[in-house]
């Protein structure tokens, strides 16, 4: 009894952690929880555990309070332990984020580009024959998320039904490898409100987005289940040319050219006091002096430390699948 209770704890505990590098993932706009899960071993069940929640078996049986019939329905101890893991990470890992984004975006990006980079490899390599159709798919999704990822934000009020709304959108871009959630929320105006909420613990905005969170999950979710279990490879591919073009948003060199104004068009800011840029162009980096070399040095070891650190995580998944 005790080997088998530390062998659960172990895999229970690695689902946490795998929750909580989804919940650091969807925090930043451009990187994609999905993308995590995915490389981590956890997407397809992850997908399968969720679409069980729209199914009608399931609300029959919550609508009669049939507890014993749902906790044999769902998996919810999967469930349980990946989605702690991503709420843990979103209340503890949002403000030192925020701030990372504010006071280092080279370094912070440079990291994400390593992680999705590798994320593109591992992910296409899991289709053992590329053919026209799935190289077809590729480019689509590509082409797709190099475009989405390019759209300028805009202002929108802060209405309950359009929280509702962009928690429905976000959380459906979240689970999808290489669609940020996060990356959504900015270009609904959502991203910078939503996170002060959650470093205010403003509960009624987050009860509103994370409602409509469920929605969108459950809902897409089916969807999503659908094209796996009829069009895998088809899918797959789709997925990782969503993550190729999501490197634009990732590219860590930018310059900013657009700023966010209020209704009163005046220049907004966020929480640290600093302007809230809407529209930016990727760049080179700056070599003309010692502190860009050193600056640009450091960007591309991070890079390469967001690159390792996938391909040792999908490493590890394999070893303990």
């Amino acid at each position: 009894m005790g080997i088998r209770f530390r062998e659960q704890l172990a895999h229970y505990g690695g689902l946490l952690f795998r929750g909580m590098a989804m919940g650091a993932s969807d925090i930043v706009p451009g990187v994609s929880g999905g993308t995590m899960a995915f490389i981590l071993g956890i997407y397809e069940e992850l997908i399968d555990s969720l679409r069980m929640l729209g199914e009608p078996v399931f609300l029959r049986a919550l609508v009669r309070l049939q507890i014993r019939e749902l906790f044999r329905l769902l998996n919810w101890q999967f469930l349980l332990a990946v989605g702690s893991g991503i709420l843990l990470a979103v209340f503890t890992m949002a403000h030192t984020l925020e701030w990372l984004l504010v006071n280092h975006p080279v370094f912070l990006w440079s990291f994400f580009f390593g992680l999705v980079l590798a994320s593109v490899l591992l992910v296409g390599g899991r289709i053992d024959r590329w053919q026209p159709r799935l190289a077809l798919s590729l480019l689509v999704g590509a082409v797709g998320a190099f475009t989405l990822v390019g759209l300028v934000p805009r202002q929108t009020p802060d209405t309950w039904w359009f929280l509702f709304l962009s928690g429905a959108l976000a959380i459906c871009a979240m689970i999808l490898p290489g669609v940020s959630g996060a990356f959504i929320l900015v270009l609904l105006g959502k991203y910078q409100y939503l996170l002060s909420a959650v470093t205010r613990q403003d509960l009624a905005v987050i009860a509103i987005v994370g409602a409509g969170a469920v929605v969108g999950l459950v809902t897409f979710a089916q969807i999503l289940n659908w094209l796996f279990s009829r069009y895998h490879d088809l899918t797959v591919a789709l997925l990782t040319g969503l993550m190729l073009g999501s490197l634009r948003k990732v590219w860590p060199w930018k310059r900013d050219i657009a700023w966010l104004r209020d209704e009163n068009g005046e220049y907004a800011r966020d929480s640290f006091g600093e302007l809230i840029v809407t529209q930016q162009l990727d760049v080179l980096p700056a070599l003309s002096t010692g502190a860009d070399l050193i600056d640009v040095g450091l960007a591309i070891a991070l890079a390469a430390g967001g690159f390792i650190s996938i391909l040792a995580l999908n490493y590890l998944a394999q070893r303990t699948a």
